[in-house]
């Protein structure tokens, strides 16, 4: 069992503690937080050990989980990875991708492992249904979240959209031809709104959307492909698969079948007008 530790005890710094420490296959050694008295706080609160420096809880651990505001990703992994320990960065990896480049190649060197907290790779209702995503020719995201300062230290394609990229880019088994965007600050200083169109060799385009100032929140994406049409409700974890089965004996009528995330399936028919 490995030992580990956090880096932050912040919103989502909690979150990682509690997990880590329901965890069987780790041993939460405990966490390490730069506002002190929030540290001992939590400390108070929950029981994890707090240590007073960030040197001190690395030693301690194999594992260090980085949930440090984005701008100190890049710091807090070089230093975890001079010292010999595995990382988990939380998305989006670096500010730049130069920093990103450098973590990996020194991840590398010390023949270490690193991930990036792409959460959404591993929803319940993605899971279900992307072994059907073989051949996507256009694809349409929508990510939208009501406004929280957390996050605001970048653009809301670093903070919200990053999700959809990984997504999309885990499913187009082609190279990137050409971006398109643009985005607009409204409350912040960077970006809050964003519309990317991404253009790839193989002919697929995706279509993606983010905004952090929005009424209501939305986690949705919709691939289309010759054989089927796909949904996936990221934030309500629902799925639904709409394919193309033999045409019937009536010609004329269009025989597709819809199927959940519990692989429940239902004939739809549709006649020609």
């Amino acid at each position: 069992m490995l030992n580990a530790g956090v880096l932050g005890a912040g919103h989502l710094g909690k979150i990682h503690l509690r997990l880590l420490n329901q965890s069987n296959k780790y041993n939460l050694v405990g966490f390490y937080d730069a506002d002190e008295a929030n540290g001992k706080l939590v400390e108070a609160e929950f029981g994890y050990k707090f240590f007073k420096s960030m040197d001190a809880l690395i030693e301690a651990v194999d594992v260090v989980d980085i949930v440090t505001p984005t701008l100190s990703h890049y710091a807090c992994a070089k230093q975890a990875i001079s010292k010999g320990k595995h990382i988990f960065l939380e998305k989006p990896i670096t500010n730049t991708v130069e920093e990103a480049e450098h973590i990996r190649t020194l991840l590398a060197e010390k023949k270490l492992r690193g991930q990036v907290g792409h959460v959404e790779r591993f929803n319940p209702a993605f899971k279900a249904v992307k072994h059907n995503i073989n051949a996507p020719m256009f694809i349409e995201t929508h990510r939208l979240a009501e406004f929280n300062p957390r996050g605001t230290d970048v653009p809301v394609v670093l903070d919200l959209m990053i999700h959809d990229i990984d997504i999309v880019l885990s499913t187009v088994k082609s190279k990137i031809k050409h971006i398109s965007a643009s985005g607009v600050s409204v409350i912040s200083d960077t970006p809050d709104i964003t519309n990317a169109r991404l253009e790839f060799e193989n002919g697929c385009v995706a279509n993606l959307t983010a905004s952090r100032i929005s009424l209501k929140n939305m986690r949705k994406a919709r691939f289309f492909q010759k054989d089927a049409y796909i949904s996936v409700d990221f934030l309500e974890k629902k799925c639904e698969v709409v394919k193309m089965k033999d045409a019937p004996e009536n010609p004329g009528d269009f025989d597709m079948v819809l199927q959940n995330a519990e692989g429940v399936k239902k004939q739809i028919y549709f006649d020609n007008p």
